[in-house]
């Protein structure tokens, strides 16, 4: 029963993977320049993919154990999906693969764009926004493309023609894929956070400030590994994390489309497809606004923010159009509330990204006082920058509160007891603001594309000209990268909710496969669980905030967020120490380095941080997928949605906490080395750089992967639900 519509979702999944190959050949095309540019390019590409590679090898032995694990439930114990062993293995492949691409579209594209800045800024936005949109679109397409594919294995094996139930079983099994994406996205965000940051620690401390050097000087040992990292960690950790969210919003809300219209199995298979469709439309929108994107040479930050705007609004106002034409077409029960919802999700989404721009941009009040409190040192930096974050967090959880309620009440008619439709409506909205992912990532990957640009024109010593553009791409893309992470966590956010909800569907599975046919109410009253509504199956499992067993769950997650983040800032902490020893002796053991008649041992210090990453990226990569299992077995379904309520509520709120000040102090020191408070060099500038230190796990290492904590525990759950009614203790 695969209606011909469907099939616009591998056709444009296809065809946006067609375009990122043809930016990419576009990109290859161009000049790295002089044989100095092509020498560094080299350094930085082949550190990235040893250091991949590596990262690789140890998440391979992961999957393995994992899918024995998830083997042994399907087939042994007979309380999961036999197909998800499969599903898990494939949402990781092409998690890993789209991180693969995009690092080394990035890789490739850093010196091209420094030697393009040698011509113009415009010419330097062009190759490096395009080739930050490889990573989108790879993204976007690999998504849809997995998506696709499973749809139609599915539908092959539980035919929609045989009866709603079918379309449920379907939606609820295709989600367990985002637990293979998920658990290779933290991998990727974790050890890839620590890798860059503590070189990153290592190049400012030792470098900028002891030695007196500037920024990615070509004499600083750390400065090759501190480029790396930025790639393994802004472009692979970033594609693999957005990948899952992109993926898990359609599944969740193609979840909840199947439990909604359950009455009529043409509507329902409508409505399963609607998210599908909607992304895939946004796919070819997002091209689009890839090739709106100029600017003139005598841009200002003000009017480069513009010119990525333009292409990010243009694709979302074709998606607002285009949603509304498709919802008509599927004819689906009140579709302008649901079409409502799609809207209020992309407002939700550019208005989380707008806040944060504000919060973090060198352009706007905010940043420029914590510059400002540079005059009087590094303390008043720190505190400057952590009362902004703080504060920041209020406006994109009021976004998220307001996106939330509205979302539901146009969905379900303004009817609050329509549980089903509020919840579809609320998935729907996720989707609205994750459909334009494409352009939306091409903005985030364009980042650490400018910061090694940057990086490889101070190396390469090219012209002051060259210098100042290839500054102005840079502290542009802190901004556009402060907002993509923004922007991933309040996707992440409107995801966990919908997939909270998609938790309750993947019981009522578990439930029927042990043969429970019949849940009884706490009245007495006996009814169907497969007719069971999700009020019902709250009542049933008491899921009640009298209830000691949700409390404790609530209490776990908010804890679970807290204690991510502090093994993550510690082990950013132990390998930055050992960076800075190893960039200390250099400069007091090789000879000539300061003097530049020596060259540094670049592979030692990138060797450093990528033994570090891999070995401290085990235990907070781990945990996630660890505690919903011990939750679920002690405390049952209460307690399991407990802590998922628990982690979403705290990690949302100090991801956001964690990123803007992060971003903040970044921007505090690109805007003093603009030659504002002293310039380069003066005190305000070293008591800058202390706070960046401090804010560069804040931003790139634990705030950004907090999105990923709160999704793959959600993952987690819906595919460990067989487990946890038929076993759990409590």
């Amino acid at each position: 029963m695969l209606v011909k519509l469907f099939w616009i979702v591998p056709a444009c999944a296809v065809l946006t993977l067609i375009f990122a190959y043809y930016f990419y050949r576009q990109m290859k095309q161009a000049s790295e320049g002089t044989d100095q540019m092509k020498k560094i390019a080299s350094y930085v590409r082949d550190g990235a993919m040893a250091y991949l590679k590596q990262q690789y090898k140890v998440v391979a032995i992961v999957f393995v154990v994992l899918t024995a694990f998830f083997a042994l439930l399907a087939y042994g114990l007979h309380v999961q999906n036999p197909w998800m062993p499969g599903a898990f293995l494939t949402g990781g492949f092409f998690s890993a693969l789209a991180g693969f691409f995009g690092m080394r579209t990035a890789t490739h594209a850093s010196a091209r764009t420094a030697n393009a800045a040698r011509e113009s800024l415009n010419g330097g936005l062009r190759i490096a926004f395009r080739s930050g949109a490889v990573m989108g679109l790879v993204v976007v397409g690999l998504g849809l493309l997995d998506i696709s594919i499973w749809f139609l294995i599915l539908n092959a094996v539980y035919p929609a023609t045989a009866g709603t139930e079918s379309l449920v079983i379907v939606t609820t099994t295709m989600l367990t894929f985002g637990v293979g994406a998920s658990t290779q996205a933290l991998f990727a965000r974790v050890g890839g956070g620590i890798f860059t940051k503590a070189a990153d620690v290592g190049a400012d401390l030792v470098g900028k400030i002891e030695a007196g050097i500037p920024e990615d000087d070509v004499r600083n040992p750390a400065t090759i590994a501190d480029n790396v990292g930025d790639n393994v960690g802004d472009v692979a950790g970033m594609g693999a994390d957005l990948y899952e969210s992109y993926a898990g919003s359609i599944l969740a809300t193609a979840a909840l489309g199947a439990a909604a219209f359950n009455f009529d199995v043409g509507i329902q298979f409508r409505a399963v497809v609607a998210p599908m469709l909607i992304a895939a439309f946004g796919t070819i929108f997002s091209v689009l606004g890839v090739f709106a994107v100029r600017t003139r040479e005598d841009a200002d930050q003000r009017t480069l923010l513009r010119a990525l705007s333009r292409g990010v609004n243009l694709s979302s106002i074709l998606i607002v159009v285009a949603s509304l034409g498709l919802l008509r077409l599927l004819n689906l029960p009140n579709y302008l509330g649901i079409w409502g919802s799609i809207v209020t999700g992309l407002i939700v989404g550019i208005g989380i990204g707008k806040v944060t721009e504000y919060y973090t941009s060198s352009t706007y009040p905010p940043t420029r006082e914590v510059a400002r409190n540079a005059l009087t040192g590094p303390a008043t930096v720190i505190i400057t920058g952590l009362g902004l974050g703080m504060i920041s967090a209020a406006f994109p959880v009021l976004f998220i509160v307001i996106g939330t309620i509205v979302s539901f009440l146009f969905a379900s008619g303004f009817d609050m007891t329509n549980l089903s439709m509020g919840l579809y409506g609320i998935g729907i909205a996720a989707v609205g603001m994750l459909s334009t992912l494409g352009i939306t990532l091409a903005t985030d990957a364009f980042g650490p594309i400018a910061d090694n640009a940057g990086g490889n024109a101070e190396m390469s010593e090219l012209g002051k000209e060259v210098r100042t553009r290839t500054d102005a791409l840079d502290t542009l893309g802190n901004t556009t990268a402060a907002t993509g992470k923004g922007f991933a966590i309040g996707s992440a956010a409107l995801t966990g909710l919908a997939l909270l909800a998609s938790y309750l569907e993947v019981i009522r599975s578990g439930l029927l496969r042990n043969g429970d046919t019949v849940i009884q109410l706490q009245n007495g009253a006996e009814i169907a669980t497969s007719s069971a509504s999700l009020t019902d199956f709250m009542e049933y499992f008491q899921v009640n905030l009298m209830n000691p067993r949700v409390l404790a769950g609530m209490l776990m997650g908010s804890m679970m967020a807290f204690l991510f983040c502090g093994l993550t800032m510690n082990a950013v902490g132990t390998v930055a120490y050992r960076m800075v020893e190893e960039v200390r002796r250099q400069f007091r053991e090789i000879a000539g380095i300061l003097q530049g008649t020596a060259e540094p041992d670049y592979a030692r210090c990138v060797e450093i941080s990528t033994k570090g990453a891999q070995s401290a990226m085990l235990l907070p990569s781990l945990l996630p997928l660890i505690v919903p299992i011990v939750i679920g077995l002690l405390f049952g379904v209460a307690g399991v949605m407990g802590l998922l309520v628990g982690s979403l509520a705290t990690g949302f709120v100090l991801a956001v906490f964690m990123a803007n000040s992060g971003g903040s102090w970044d921007n505090a020191k690109k805007h003093i080395e603009e030659g504002n408070y002293g310039g380069k060099g003066s005190p305000a500038h070293k008591a800058a750089i202390i706070g960046d230190t401090v804010g560069d796990p804040f931003k790139d290492t634990s705030g950004p992967s907090l999105n990923i904590l709160i999704k793959l525990m959600t993952i987690v759950s819906i595919v460990m639900a067989g487990l946890t009614v038929t076993y759990s203790v409590l």
